[in-house]
């Protein structure tokens, strides 16, 4: 049966399902080999539903020496799948209290006990019994134990929004993950996967050697659909949809490699006959993210361009919670750059896609404004910048800042400061699923926000005071880049004291 004759994998991590059932299988053994042979200790950070547990799921089969599943595939003939006991843990179930956590952790103990015919003598103590549970199968079985580690770290994200949990939580497995450390004699190999990488003396102070590879380039595209994937395995995308559309809605994920695919994405977008929707995106809401910026005061276009050191893209604390690192290691940034200065690496994030970008704005605004008014003034807006009906233009906008409820601002000094109204434009913006460049680099300076069309450009300035306006835009000469387009000039001035536009001035450039 051929490639494009194969079931589509939709929610389904275990490999032997997979290739025994004939559902399409993304080849990952050659990552898997790599990994195996020259790691002992490593982490994977990537965002949720990218395939991470099929992985690892792809893993156990290797060290459990089930070679005949991989026929076909790149390690078949490399690797002598000598058998390995396999410890598992999948952090899952209610995570939201301590005595949940400890609850989980000793319910995956005795599973894999009875998997792995093995007695321990300590029944209450988990990391006692994960102890005697490595010493004892490695005794049995005169093998290095394999250990592989699902969502590490759910323990801790479910939590963010109770912090004494959280760090409750994290007291815990770091004493239940520093067990390794004493069994390192016992060990063959351990791999943790999760969404975000915490700092190493918050979780794995024992495991000094853990090597991450989440953004190393031989593992760029050990999770995720690379184009050539895509290519091979789904030839429809080219012959019955618009496959460009297709990667600007759900490629863009770079680990320092080939850019990925969404893989969740893909599989639904095929399933639902190729209709366009945040399919990854809906499955996960970003509240505390929200929360932390309308906390924070964080100036929503800087999302489009965000230089960021390494530090913020590799851990954080809980103590210390750097959105930026959180936005990246959950998914809704991505490197789209990285340059060398000063012997330090700087990175820069962007959205990944159109997919996160629509979605993620258009849930910042459903925190700012009733979503009825909200999708009004959206329908409106588009017909506004498609038809250059800036006349138009500053009534929506005087409705979407009045739409704004009052108790947004309670307590909260976010309106006085210019980046809340630019943020807020920026989010209704964005939403219409047009080009947006903030805070654009021109040749002679920088703008606030610029909108493309297909044959127009709109290009805004922000003041919260007295002032013209569009001065800074023709001072600078701003619209010189854009030549070709119809361009047009949009000065904006807010009032804090009434919280809405009190100067709203436009002219179309002639070049």
């Amino acid at each position: 049966m051929g490639n494009n004759m194969k079931k589509l994998p939709i929610g389904i991590s275990t490999l032997s399902q997979i290739i025994e059932g004939n559902y399409v299988y993304m080849d990952k053994t050659q990552n898997a080999f790599e990994l195996i042979e020259n790691y002992k200790y490593a982490f994977l950070s990537r965002p949720r539903r990218f395939g991470k547990s099929l992985f690892l799921d792809t893993l156990a089969e290797i060290f459990s020496g089930n070679k005949e599943l991989f026929k076909g595939l790149y390690i078949y003939d490399k690797y002598d799948f000598e058998k390995h006991p396999v410890i598992r843990l999948s952090f899952s179930g209610d995570l939201r209290s301590p005595d949940g956590l400890r609850k989980m952790l000793m319910a995956s103990l005795r599973e894999n006990k009875k998997r792995l015919r093995i007695e321990c003598s300590d029944e209450t103590s988990f990391a006692v019994c994960f102890k005697e549970l490595i010493e004892n199968v490695f005794d049995a079985c005169q093998q290095g134990v394999v250990i592989l580690i699902d969502e590490y770290d759910k323990a801790i994200l479910d939590n963010l929004d109770q912090l004494s949990v959280a760090l409750e939580n994290r007291e815990i497995i770091k004493s239940f993950y520093s067990v390794m450390k004493d069994c390192d004699s016992s060990i063959r190999f351990v791999f943790l996967t999760g969404v975000s990488k915490f700092t190493k003396t918050s979780i794995f102070s024992g495991l000094n050697n853990l090597e991450d590879i989440s953004i190393s380039p031989k593992f760029a595209t050990v999770c995720g659909y690379t184009e050539e994937n895509v290519l091979q395995h789904f030839p429809s995308l080219v012959d019955e949809a618009d496959f460009p559309k297709v990667k600007e809605w759900y490629n863009g994920y770079n680990f320092l490699g080939p850019k990925v695919f969404n893989p969740f994405d893909i599989l639904l977008f095929i399933k639902n006959s190729y209709q366009f929707k945040s399919y990854w995106f809906e499955t996960g809401t970003p509240s505390f993210l929200v929360k932390l910026i309308k906390e924070n005061r964080y100036y929503i276009p800087n999302l489009e361009h965000l230089e960021v050191d390494s530090s913020l893209i590799n851990s954080f604390d809980i103590e210390d919670i750097s959105l930026e690192s959180i936005l990246f290691q959950s998914g809704y940034l991505t490197i789209a750059d990285v340059q060398h200065r000063r012997d330090r690496y700087l990175y820069t994030l962007t959205y990944p896609n159109k997919e996160v970008r629509l979605s993620f704005t258009d849930n910042l605004l459903n925190h700012f404004v009733d979503k009825i008014k909200k999708n009004s003034i959206l329908d409106d807006l588009f017909n506004i910048f498609r038809n250059a009906q800036l006349a138009d233009l500053e009534v929506k906008l005087k409705q979407l800042f009045a739409s704004i409820a009052y108790n947004n601002f309670t307590n909260n000094e976010i309106d006085r400061y210019e980046g809340f109204y630019a943020s807020v434009i920026y989010a209704y913006l964005a939403s219409l699923g047009f080009q947006i460049v903030a805070e654009d680099v021109s040749n002679r300076g920088r703008m606030d926000l610029t909108l493309l069309t297909e044959d127009k450009a709109y290009i805004f300035e922000f003041k919260v005071a007295d002032e013209d306006p569009l001065q800074q835009i023709k001072t600078m000469q701003y619209y010189e880049k854009y030549a070709g387009y119809e361009t047009w000039l949009i000065g904006i001035v807010f009032d804090t004291g009434n919280r809405n536009i009190t100067q709203f001035v436009y002219e179309r450039f002639k070049q």
